[in-house]
């Protein structure tokens, strides 16, 4: 069952779980993949509630999204079981290229109400999120204060994508 919710009543607990990550699924031609992500802003943009993903341009969620502009944010309530944080861990080290990490990792998805991609029943606090603007941040432009982030070389390097998906709907799943 879902309960729907204001996204807002709950902005400190996804500011709480961003730290120790949340996930964010994506979907296209029925690869479902699930990536640990630690950033992320809940806000209003052009009078709609929104949520802003940041994706390296070189993820294979960066490649979903772009297919089909349509990512979920799936955080937990509470705390962490440690089978969630294996998951955490197995999504945020391993590709869905490689890999079906939603399977590995032990998780059940639920179908969306809006979106393609699917909410996570194990990470509750659902947004389902539709790509209203994207833009890629300039790295030269932040490294002088955020260059821990970008390293000269390696996959790490590589600049994050911003996406302002609109919460097109909100819920927990009971």
């Amino acid at each position: 069952m879902k309960r729907e919710i204001n996204p807002f009543d709950y902005a400190v607990d996804i500011a709480k779980a961003l730290p120790g990550g949340i996930l964010l699924t994506s979907e296209a031609e029925d690869c479902v993949n699930a990536m640990t992500i630690g950033w992320g802003t809940l806000g209003v943009e052009w009078g709609v509630p929104i949520f802003v993903a940041y994706v390296r341009s070189i993820r294979f969620t960066y490649e979903l999204i772009e297919r089909t502009g349509e990512f979920t944010v799936c955080a937990p309530i509470g705390e962490l079981s440690t089978e969630m944080k294996k998951a955490l861990a197995l999504c945020g080290s391993k590709s869905g290229r490689d890999i079906d990490k939603i399977a590995k990792a032990g998780l059940h998805v639920v179908e969306a109400d809006i979106v393609r991609p699917p909410a996570l029943k194990e990470f509750p606090l659902t947004l389902e999120c539709r790509v209203v603007y994207s833009v890629e941040q300039t790295v030269k432009d932040i490294s002088s204060r955020f260059g821990k982030f970008y390293p000269a070389e390696g996959d790490h390097s590589a600049p994050h994508v911003a996406y302002y998906g609109e919460i097109v709907k909100a819920y927990v799943i009971e």
